[in-house]
């Protein structure tokens, strides 16, 4: 069986169910501004760079400026995870179990940094090396470019560490939206999808959990040795 050298986590709907939270604080930004929203347009920022979420937003009415817009979103979600933060189910232990083993894990998110560390700081000391967020990357998600950053600042000493390079075919992303899926995919990773507020195509591309609820490291090495995508030239 393949080694699992490192898992690639995503946040909001794959670590954390964030999602009611940004909902909500969109709701509340675009009544005040005169403007309507719905579920429908709410799911269609799921996963989605926060620029291009800022701009669906704009064009509901709200008139306020990108930059503004993230910055309000981002402190609104963060000062709700201040008092709640609701994980999702099985991830903190497959988290604890990839510490155990020593395998490597990072963090690989569009949110912006004050909501990703506020998340990596509850998490015990170690479960993720880092972070890499939408504003540390100038292509969102769907693109693969943050996966690809995440990816380039661990293998910088993976040899150093463990005696052997990082390959991206022994790496595993864990992600629940469409855009989340592509960009991981496209990375050239071992994909797993846990689908959460969005429906994912079962393309042949990446691997469909229903939850993580009761996964173990063994099920993710399993996924290794029958990876459905090609990896990334």
């Amino acid at each position: 069986m393949s080694e699992l050298q490192a898992v690639f986590w995503d946040m909001d709907g794959t670590l954390v169910d964030t999602e009611p939270y940004w909902i909500e604080s969109e709701y509340e930004l675009v009544k005040a501004h005169g403007g309507s929203w719905s579920e429908e347009q709410a799911h269609l920022m799921v996963g989605q760079a926060l620029d291009y979420s800022a701009s669906l937003l704009q064009q509901a009415g709200v008139r306020m400026g990108t930059q503004q817009i993230i910055e309000l979103l981002t402190a609104q979600v963060v000062a709700k995870c201040a008092e709640n933060i609701p994980w999702r189910p099985g991830a903190r232990d497959l988290l604890a179990e990839l510490q155990a083993e020593q395998i490597r894990a990072a963090m690989v998110t569009m949110s912006f940094t004050p909501l990703a560390a506020a998340i990596h700081q509850a998490l015990p000391a170690g479960q993720l090396e880092f972070i890499v967020t939408g504003d540390m990357v100038t292509k969102g998600k769907p693109d693969p470019e943050a996966y690809h950053v995440a990816f380039e600042k661990m293998a910088a000493d993976h040899q150093d560490r463990t005696g052997a390079p990082l390959e991206r075919s022994r790496c595993i992303a864990i992600e629940d939206s469409v855009p989340g899926t592509a960009a991981a995919a496209a990375s050239g990773m071992v994909t797993l999808a846990v689908p959460h507020y969005t429906q994912l195509p079962e393309t042949g591309q990446w691997h469909i959990f229903d939850s993580l609820h009761g996964a173990r490291v063994e099920d993710l090495r399993r996924l290794l040795v029958h990876d459905p995508a090609p990896a990334a030239a």
